[in-house]
C-alpha cells in the first residue's frame, strides 16, 4: 500500500447492528433499529402467520413480535428475551424482531461486503427469496501487512424491508402460509 492509498478515505458499505439468530450471525442496518428491549408478555394473535409470535405492550404502543428464523431458514434455539424494535416510517405499528443476542454495532468497508452476483452463487433460501442484502466478511484476529485477516466470519446482512414484506404476505419459501 502506498501513501496515496493510505490517505484515501475508506467507503463504508454497511453500518449495521449484529445479532445472533439461531446458529447464525446476522445484521440489519443501524438506521432501521429504534431500540433493543427485553421481551415482556407476548399475546398470541389468532390467524397471524407462524413467524408472528404475537403482540406486546411497549411503552404504551402495541408492538408485533416477529421470529425471523422461519423466513431466513435458520436453525437453532429461539429462547430469548431480546427484541430489536424497528424504526420504519411506513409501518402502521411497531415491529420487534426476536433475536438470541445483540452482539455489536459495526461498520464495514466495501471490500468486506459481498452483494449482487457475489451473493447469488451461495444459493440459500434467504438469498433466493431476496431477503438478504449481502454477506459481510468480518475480520477475526490479526490482520497482516497486506491487509489479510487471520480468519473471517460470515455475517448475513438481512434486507429488513423484504423480510417484513414477506411476513406481511405470510410467504415462506414462495408458498402462501396458512
Amino acid at each position: 500500500m502506498n501513501l496515496e492509498e493510505a490517505e484515501r478515505p475508506v467507503e463504508t458499505a454497511a453500518h449495521v447492528v449484529e445479532f445472533e439468530l439461531g446458529d447464525e450471525v446476522c445484521a440489519i442496518d443501524i438506521d432501521a433499529v429504534d431500540s433493543i428491549v427485553e421481551s415482556k408478555q407476548v399475546t398470541r394473535v389468532p390467524r397471524a402467520p407462524d413467524a408472528v409470535e404475537g403482540v406486546m405492550d411497549l411503552r404504551g404502543e402495541t408492538t408485533a413480535i416477529v421470529d425471523p428464523r422461519e423466513f431466513l431458514a435458520i436453525e437453532g434455539d429461539a429462547v430469548s428475551d431480546n427484541i430489536l424494535v424497528l424504526d420504519r416510517a411506513d409501518d402502521k405499528q411497531k415491529i420487534g424482531l426476536r433475536v438470541a443476542e445483540v452482539t455489536e454495532v459495526a461498520s464495514y468497508p466495501e471490500p468486506q461486503v459481498d452483494t449482487g452476483e457475489d451473493v447469488e452463487r451461495i444459493g440459500t433460501a434467504a438469498i433466493e427469496g431476496d431477503l438478504v442484502r449481502g454477506v459481510i466478511r468480518k475480520h477475526v484476529g490479526e490482520v497482516d501487512e497486506d491487509g489479510n485477516p487471520e480468519d473471517v466470519d460470515l455475517v448475513l446482512w438481512v434486507d429488513i424491508d423484504s423480510l417484513i414484506g414477506a411476513v406481511d404476505e405470510g410467504d415462506v419459501d414462495g408458498a402462501q402460509h396458512r
